[in-house]
């Protein structure tokens, strides 16, 4: 089927002749082969993948040092679930997008050299704003925070009753019941919360202030018509997207389903 879908893009861009609308493939595959070459005036492609790679890593993380323990909590303990999950169930449906308006009136074009100035002339450092890492962290949150908490939930109520019956509470109980007993759902949340973090950044990259990162390279490439760079950008952010999901499944694999067979 992908063989296919190349063919006819050739034949049609072939057929076109306009490589402004529908660029051929070999066009795009010339960008693609040579991603260490400076790419216009935003660096080469590695260095904006680079840069796109570290924000939404730094957002995810972000989000998942937020949203798991708030997952555990609302999952165990229904006061905090009580007092929680009406905001949640009221800015979980505000799409990511929707925020950005707010996001920029509160910390404008910001980053982290403005924090922590001698990382100004780190061509990776320099470029990470604090606006784009929040869209991110949205974006993960929410998937993260429900999966945890479902996780929690599904637990057997005897397996928690037990183990208090054995002395467990605090902290052990939540080291060695809560978390290995949700973490399937937990991860699957992880590999969801990332895959949402990911189409966040690229649409935050086209944020004012942004200078860098493949969201960036696109609508800098689109300003100048140059539809093959458009294509290589998001054959690229495929690409990455594909990668990390099968890293998390085959995390999965490795973690629920190694020992069987």
């Amino acid at each position: 089927m992908p063989l296919a879908l190349a063919v006819l893009w050739q034949a049609a861009a072939i057929w076109l002749d306009k490589q402004t609308v529908l660029p051929r493939l070999d066009a795009v595959a010339a960008v693609l082969l040579h991603p260490t070459e400076k790419i216009l005036i935003t660096g080469s492609l590695l260095e904006n993948m680079a840069i796109s790679l570290l924000r939404v890593i730094l957002g995810f993380l972000l989000a998942v040092l937020t949203a798991v323990p708030l997952g555990l909590a609302m999952g165990y303990f229904k006061q905090v679930n009580r007092m929680v999950d009406s905001t949640v169930e009221m800015l979980r449906p505000i799409p990511p997008l929707a925020w950005v308006p707010l996001i920029l009136a509160w910390l404008g074009i910001r980053g982290v050299p403005d924090v922590f100035p001698f990382l100004a002339t780190s061509p990776v450092w320099s470029g990470i704003q604090f606006s784009t890492l929040i869209i991110i962290f949205i974006g993960a949150f929410f998937p993260i925070l429900l999966n945890t908490i479902q996780g929690v939930r599904s637990i057997p109520r005897e397996y928690i009753e037990s183990a208090r019956t054995l002395g467990a509470k605090g902290l052990p109980l939540l080291v060695k019941i809560l978390i290995p007993a949700s973490l399937p759902l937990i991860v699957t949340g992880l590999r969801i919360g990332l895959g949402i973090g990911w189409m966040c950044l690229v649409a935050a990259e086209m944020m004012p202030g942004s200078s860098s990162g493949l969201g960036y390279l696109i609508w800098y490439a689109y300003e100048l018509l140059r539809a093959d760079i458009i294509v290589a950008g998001m054959a690229a952010i495929g690409v990455i997207g594909f990668i990390m999901d099968r890293g998390f499944r085959w995390l999965e694999g490795k973690l629920f389903w190694g020992g069987m067979g």
